[in-house]
């Protein structure tokens, strides 16, 4: 099956640095195909709010909806499990994109107890020599400079974690395009549901505020 695989590297996704403290995290360089990488750019959906968007809500075409159904096979599930020692291969999942980033985005919080843990593919060609939008792996709750490590959100970057009370995590104000697919596996198909419906209801408020 792997060779059928045209956007992701498993092969960087299994050799994936795992880290136990402070919670169960791991990171990967690479995982995006070289090949790939000018298409996924080209289609990328057409975002123009900020936030993350559900599956659902945008269009996904060619490479990258190619991407987005690689994410979801069992073949990822069975490796990310593997990384953070938790079975996630029948679990729920749900795929959220973003494109574009607000000042207030990326307070630093842990996810609700619904997830049981998130993957995160970066698609920016390069990033800027700050550390505004890099996210940070945190020990605490309270402080962006008490860090673990920083993830660029370079192009084939991959950050996947186990949800933990103490899983900290967010990064620093940063206003922009930001290209992020996040996937999250959750403890039930209601709270998938409960978690789509929320977020298409938040942006067609905002489309209505802005246009209304």
């Amino acid at each position: 099956m792997s060779d059928a695989y045209s956007c992701l590297n498993l092969a960087s996704i299994r050799a994936a640095r795992t880290e136990r403290q402070p919670y169960n995290y791991m990171v990967a360089d690479h995982v995006i195909q070289p090949d790939v990488v000018e298409a996924l750019r080209d289609d990328f959906p057409n975002i123009r709010e900020t936030g993350f968007f559900p599956e659902q809500d945008v269009t996904a075409k060619g490479s990258f909806a190619a991407l987005l159904n690689e994410m979801k096979s069992r073949e990822v599930s069975e490796i990310v499990s593997g990384k953070l020692d938790i079975d996630l291969v029948e679990k729920p999942k749900m795929i959220t994109i973003r494109k574009l980033s607000a000042a207030k985005d990326g307070r630093i919080h842990t996810d609700s107890e619904s997830k049981i843990a998130t993957l995160l593919v970066y698609l920016n060609d390069s990033w800027q020599a700050s550390s505004a939008g890099r996210l940070r792996v945190l020990r605490n709750g309270q402080d962006f400079d008490d860090m673990a490590e920083e993830i660029s959100p370079v192009v084939g970057s991959l950050f996947a974690f186990r949800r933990a009370d103490n899983s900290w995590h967010g990064h620093t104000s940063f206003v922009g395009e930001r290209r992020v697919v996040q996937m999250t596996w959750l403890r039930s198909q209601a709270d998938v549901d409960r978690k789509k419906s929320r977020g298409s209801l938040s942006h067609m408020f905002k489309k209505v505020f802005r246009f209304g």
